[in-house]
C-alpha cells in the first residue's frame, strides 16, 4: 500500500471572496460575487451578507467611486520647516511623523509621495477624503481592489500554463507583462498590509514566478500574512518550517502554524497536522489524534486526507480496522484523481479486500494512477501484463511499465526489469543490463536482488568473473 503523504495544495493565489462570510467565488454557495454599488471594491455572495457587512463596519469605510477618479493636479509647495523638509525629501511619513527605516513597507502614490503602507491602510479605514495627505491628489483604488485585479491577471496566465499552452520558464511577452503587472499589484496591496496579497506574493517568491526565486522572501511575506490570521499563509508557513526552507527547520514551529490554520478549518493544514501526529514530529505521536485531523479534512473533501484516512482504516491505526471503510475513503479520493488512492483502490480490487475481487477493475485503477506517474501503480500494472491478469498477457507491455517505475527509483520495479533483461522476456537478453538494474535495486536494500546479483557476478555474467578467493 502507498505510504501516507503530504502535499501542499495551498498553491493558488487567493482571488475574490465575500466581504462578510469569506466564501470564494465559484463556490457552490457563491457562484457569482456582486460588488458593492457604491464603492465597487468589496464583493458579496448574497444580499443578506451585504446588509450584515454594511451594518457591521462597511458603512463607515465605503468610499464612493467618484472620489477615486484620478485628477491631474500639481502638488502644492510644502511649507518650510525641519519636518516638512524631511517629508518633501521622502525621509519621513507625514501621517505618523516617523522617518522611514530599511525594514518599513512603504507605499508610493502616483503623485510620487511616499508613506508607510500601514499608515495608508489606516487612513483608508477612517473614511477620510481619499486623497494624498500632502498634495490632495485622489488616491488609487484600495488594496482589496488592487489585489483582486492582480489575481485576475495572474489566473489568466496560470490557466494558460495548466492547459499546456505555455510554461512558466518561457512565457510569451504579453503573458510576462500580465504576470509582472500582477506582481506589482500584489506588492502595492501587500505594502498596505493586505493579507491575501502578502500571501500571494510569498507564493510567487517560493515558486519563482515573475520574481527571482527566494525562500527567504517567501517566508517573510507568508509571515506577514500569517500574523494577520490568514489560514492559507499559516499553512504555507508551517510547511516552510517543516522543510527548513527560508528559515531554520523546526517541527515544533511547523505544528504551531499548522494548528492555527487547522483551527480555522483549513483542510490542507488539518491533513498536514495529522501527518505530524502519525510521525510524532513536533508533537507526541498519536494515531488517534492523526485520525481526528484526517477526518476533519476528509469531510471537507480533501483528497489527500481521504486517502490517508483510508490507510488508517486499512491498517487499523487510531480506529478499528475496516477494509470496507478503507475502500470507501480510497474511492472518494480516487474519484478526485488522487493517484495514490487509485493505486490503493487497485490493490483492494486485486486482493478482494473490502470489495468483490476483480482483476479487471484492479487493472483499470492501476492504469489511471500509472498514467499520472505513480511508480507503484506502474510496477503493479507491469505485473498485471506479465501475468495476464485483467488484461491480455504481454511481456513487452510489462517491460515498458517496469521501465517507467524503475526510472523513478522504485526498487521492486528495478528488480523486475533486471529479470526481464536476464531472461530476455519482452526485451533483448542482456546480462550487462540485468546486472546494472539488479545493482540499482540492491543499493536500496532489496534482499532478493542481492541474491540474484551475487549469482550473476559469480558466474561472470554481465561483468568480469570473480574467482573464489580473489
Amino acid at each position: 500500500m502507498m505510504t501516507q503523504k503530504k502535499v501542499k495544495k495551498n498553491s493558488k493565489p487567493d482571488g475574490k471572496v465575500c466581504g462578510n462570510c469569506s466564501a470564494p467565488e465559484g463556490n457552490e454557495s457563491a457562484p457569482k460575487l456582486l460588488a458593492c454599488a457604491r464603492c465597487g471594491l468589496v464583493v458579496y455572495c448574497s444580499k443578506d451578507c451585504q446588509r450584515a457587512h454594511w451594518k457591521a463596519n462597511h458603512k463607515q469605510h465605503c468610499i464612493s467611486k467618484a472620489y477615486r477618479v484620478p485628477q491631474h493636479q500639481k502638488p502644492p509647495d510644502i511649507s518650510k520647516g525641519a519636518d516638512a523638509n524631511a517629508a518633501a525629501s521622502g525621509k519621513m511619513c507625514v501621517i505618523c511623523q516617523n522617518e522611514f527605516s530599511t525594514d518599513d513597507s512603504v507605499s508610493t502614490l502616483p503623485c510620487t509621495h511616499v508613506f508607510h503602507g500601514m499608515c495608508m491602510s489606516e487612513l483608508r479605514k477612517y473614511g477620510v477624503e481619499p486623497v494624498c495627505p500632502l498634495c490632495r491628489v485622489p488616491l488609487p483604488p484600495g488594496p482589496e481592489k488592487v489585489s483582486e485585479e492582480a489575481a485576475r491577471r495572474y489566473m489568466v496566465i496560470d490557466r494558460l500554463v495548466e492547459a499546456g499552452r505555455a510554461s512558466w520558464s518561457t512565457l510569451p511577452e504579453w503573458a510576462q507583462r500580465e504576470v509582472d503587472a500582477a506582481i506589482a499589484g500584489w506588492r502595492t496591496a501587500a505594502q498596505e498590509g493586505h493579507a491575501r496579497a502578502q500571501s500571494n506574493l510569498g507564493l510567487m517568491f517560493e515558486k519563482g514566478r515573475g520574481v527571482a526565486q527566494s525562500d527567504e522572501k517567501a517566508f517573510q511575506w507568508y509571515s506577514k500574512a500569517a500574523e494577520q490570521g490568514l489560514a492559507q499563509a499559516q499553512c504555507n508557513l508551517g510547511l516552510m518550517f517543516e522543510k527548513g526552507r527560508g528559515v531554520a527547520q523546526s517541527d515544533e514551529e511547523a505544528v504551531q502554524w499548522y494548528s492555527k490554520a487547522a483551527d480555522q478549518r483549513d483542510a490542507d493544514a488539518q491533513c498536514n497536522l495529522g501527518l505530524m501526529f502519525v510521525d510524532g514530529r513536533g508533537v507526541a505521536q498519536s494515531d488517534e489524534e492523526a485520525f481526528q485531523w484526517y477526518r476533519k479534512a476528509a469531510d471537507q473533501g480533501d483528497a489527500d486526507a481521504q486517502c490517508n484516512l483510508g490507510l488508517m482504516f486499512e491498517k487499523g491505526r487510531g480506529v478499528a480496522q475496516s477494509d470496507e471503510k478503507a475502500f470507501q475513503w480510497y474511492s472518494k479520493a480516487a474519484d478526485q484523481r488522487d493517484a495514490d488512492a487509485q493505486c490503493n483502490l487497485g490493490l483492494m480490487f486485486e486482493d478482494g479486500r473490502g470489495v468483490a475481487q476483480s482483476d479487471e477493475k484492479a487493472f483499470q485503477w492501476y492504469r489511471k494512477a500509472a498514467d499520472q506517474g505513480c511508480a507503484v501503480a506502474q510496477c503493479n500494472l507491469g505485473l498485471m501484463f506479465e501475468n495476464g491478469r485483467g488484461v491480455a498477457q504481454s511481456d513487452e507491455e510489462a517491460f515498458q511499465w517496469y521501465s517507467k517505475a524503475a526510472d523513478q527509483g522504485l526498487a521492486q520495479a528495478q528488480y523486475n526489469l533486471a529479470e526481464k533483461f536476464e531472461h530476455g522476456r519482452g526485451v533483448a537478453q542482456s546480462d550487462e543490463e540485468a546486472v546494472q538494474w539488479y545493482r540499482k535495486a540492491a543499493e536500496q536494500g532489496h534482499l532478493q536482488t542481492q541474491v540474484r546479483l551475487s549469482r550473476l557476478v559469480s558466474a561472470g555474467r554481465g561483468t568480469a568473473r570473480v574467482e573464489p578467493g580473489k
